[in-house]
């Protein structure tokens, strides 16, 4: 499930209790848990939303990973879960008691949901001024739409820009971003700022609020082209392959369906493109002589470009490019990343024993540590599955967590 290091985890002396739901700020507590953290998941009654919902392996009918919540599993992986209703008055006694002793308070919950519940930066900070305050929303906490709630496709893909820039050509429909796509980067963003927000906590003893948003996040991930526009304000323009700026940085059919990305987008790159497709003859073409040419006969060009893409399929090329030192990526169908030999080099895919179904293949967090004990610690909780453990471990006795069972303040996922 780790990697073979032993020794102390990065973050082995942190508890962290979350308040969150769906995908954003609960990945940012999967990487915490991976990093050695103790991630209580504190869950309604019912359960994170997320639970039960998520697109299903296809496995044969007596495989018992057929009905696991592939999902859910992936943001909440080494957690243990604790299921409270927040809308009880004991509900709310019993996290403010869990955050008293903790270093990390994480949610995604609306500022007018922290207050109502007091678990905003201020009251949170009364019952443990040395609390790391951490939130993850849609829109941010001021401003006037710190009210509406948002997923990755709406505050992080398109509301920033992202959509719009990936159209195929100014008629285009924008693109459909895949699950989480968003919500894992806002998380990595999170974790960032927990990280240092703990640095000065140590420091200084005292307490920090940290916050992010997918409209923020995904602003950041644009930044490269929002840094023009925010000098010159002028309207982007999308273009579809065939008016690209640059031929040799394009995306580019081959012979058996598949694609390859290429991005060499200075001029001394012709030459050398040209001679690993076989088109010397291209080099000295009055049409395509210099960059400038080349993008005003951009739509012929790539005709003939694709012609020449379809004699061969998308691995022969590579081995072509590879020859002539192309900088070249393949677009690989999911089924091929879990199988690319670069990925298990690199240990992206560790395995993690579930009680119920066995061995899986999960996903692991993009950070590296080469001498600590990091990756998944164990698999997702059940709702509720720790409730009695966490309750005792935070002073409750046995007669006080009966008593809280019956009352229907918390549950253990009965």
């Amino acid at each position: 499930m780790t990697n073979e290091t032993s020794g102390p985890a990065p973050l082995d002396d942190i508890t962290v209790v979350e308040i969150d739901s769906w995908m954003a700020a609960p990945s940012a507590g999967a990487i915490l848990a991976d990093m050695g953290a103790n991630v209580l998941k504190v869950e309604p009654l019912r359960g994170d939303p997320l639970r039960g919902i998520s697109r299903r392996p296809k496995v044969p009918d007596d495989d018992p990973r057929r009905t696991f919540d592939t999902a859910f599993s992936v943001d909440n992986r080494g957690k243990r879960s604790i299921s409270v209703d927040l809308e009880t008055p004991e509900g709310a006694a019993l996290v403010h008691r869990l955050c008293s002793t903790a270093d990390v308070f994480l949610c995604n919950l609306l500022s007018r949901r922290q207050t109502k519940f007091g678990l905003d930066p201020e009251s949170l900070l009364k019952v443990n001024p040395a609390i790391v305050h951490a939130t993850l929303t849609g829109y941010g906490t001021v401003g006037p739409e710190a009210w509406r709630p948002g997923y990755d496709v709406t505050a992080f893909f398109g509301r920033s820009g992202i959509y719009d820039t990936m159209r195929e050509g100014p008629e285009g429909a924008p693109p459909m971003a895949r699950t989480a796509q968003g919500d894992h980067t806002a998380g990595l963003a999170l974790v960032g700022a927990i990280l240092g927000a703990l640095r000065l906590a140590e420091r200084t003893g005292t307490g920090q609020v940290v916050e992010t948003s997918l409209y923020e996040s995904a602003v950041w991930t644009m930044a490269s082209d929002i840094c023009v526009t925010a000098v010159d304000e002028a309207e982007f323009r999308p273009r579809d392959r065939k008016h690209q700026i640059s031929a040799t940085a394009n995306r580019f059919p081959c012979g058996d369906g598949k694609w390859v990305v290429i991005n060499m987008p200075l001029e001394s790159a012709w030459p050398r493109f040209c001679e690993a497709l076989g088109l010397d003859e291209l080099v000295t073409d009055e049409r395509f002589i210099d960059m400038k040419a080349r993008f005003r006969a951009m739509p012929e060009l790539i005709e003939l470009l694709d012609e020449t893409f379809r004699t061969r399929t998308r691995d022969e090329w590579g081995v072509v490019f590879d020859e002539h030192k192309i900088v070249w990526g393949p677009v690989l169908g999911l089924h091929e990343v879990v199988a690319d030999p670069q990925a298990e080099a690199l240990g992206m895919f560790p395995t993690v024993t579930d009680p119920e179904i066995g061995e899986y293949r999960t996903v692991a967090m993009p950070l590296k540590f080469k001498s600590a004990p990091v990756g998944p610690k164990g698999p997702m909780p059940r709702r509720g599955e720790h409730t009695r453990e966490i309750l005792a471990e935070a002073g409750y006795g046995a007669d006080e967590i009966d008593a809280l069972l019956a009352a229907g303040c918390v549950n253990a996922g009965d």
